[in-house]
């Protein structure tokens, strides 16, 4: 499995300083390199100082991810946002998705906000063993085996709810999302969502070849929705 995401964990901690403008330029040129669950959906990830909201986490800086509204697009920035998560990882930096946080400026983008990142230098440890990890057992996700849903299991998600579930069947992952049923609805949707797009992250960075197509007649699962299949070819 990817070494990175076998110890990241979500920093909450972070030396205020804000980093130097190298650094920065680094973080600016990784997002342009990401790659899109979907190509044809318009996002945006800026870079911000500061962020209101509940649950915020105090960092010396921020990503502000945007999106155009169309279907599929919480997990697309599931999708695009942990890669740079991976990233500031691998860099030394800490990182936590901010679920509930908002930029306190308008941002140059005209794109809806759809979810924030804290970022710097940690101030507590940066990774985890992997007995430290806080996680349901595959078995209460997934049916089916696939070498690739170990490293969906450690991906993070809003309140570590894990509101996921995985069908693997002859290399194949079909992937579910947990129905909301709260008066919050739009919002655990939308969460819910972009936790999928987190795990799909992981599942791409462990496959070979990586295809996620929305298939026809899938057989549903009581209180899921289904999202898409990960294939190993584009047929």
């Amino acid at each position: 499995m990817n070494e990175i995401i076998r110890k990241r964990k979500s920093v909450r901690k972070y030396d205020l300083t804000p980093l130097d403008a190298s650094v920065l330029d680094k973080v600016r040129a990784q997002i342009e390199k990401v790659a899109p669950l979907f190509p044809d959906i318009r996002f945006c990830a800026e870079i911000a100082n500061n962020v209101k909201g509940i649950f915020n986490v105090k960092a010396p800086h921020y990503l502000i991810f945007g999106s155009e509204e169309k279907d599929g697009a919480f997990e697309n920035i599931g999708f695009i946002g942990q890669q740079l998560d991976l990233f500031f990882s691998e860099s030394g930096l800490g990182s936590c998705w901010l679920g509930m946080a908002k930029p306190e400026e308008k941002t140059a983008s005209a794109l809806p906000h759809v979810i924030s990142m804290s970022f710097g230098n940690p101030a507590e440890p940066l990774y985890r063993e992997l007995s430290e990890f806080k996680r349901k057992p595959l078995s209460e996700i997934s049916d089916g085996t696939d070498d690739r849903l170990e490293a969906a299991r450690l991906a993070p998600s809003a309140m570590n709810a894990q509101n996921w579930y995985f069908a693997a069947e002859n290399g194949e992952i079909r992937c579910f999302r947990k129905k909301t049923k709260s008066v919050l609805g739009f919002i655990y949707t939308k969460m819910h969502s972009v936790d999928m797009g987190i795990a799909l992250c992981h599942i791409a960075k462990e496959s070979k070849d990586f295809y996620f197509i929305k298939e026809e007649n899938v057989s549903e699962r009581k209180g899921y929705v289904y999202t898409g299949t990960v294939k190993n070819s584009a047929t």
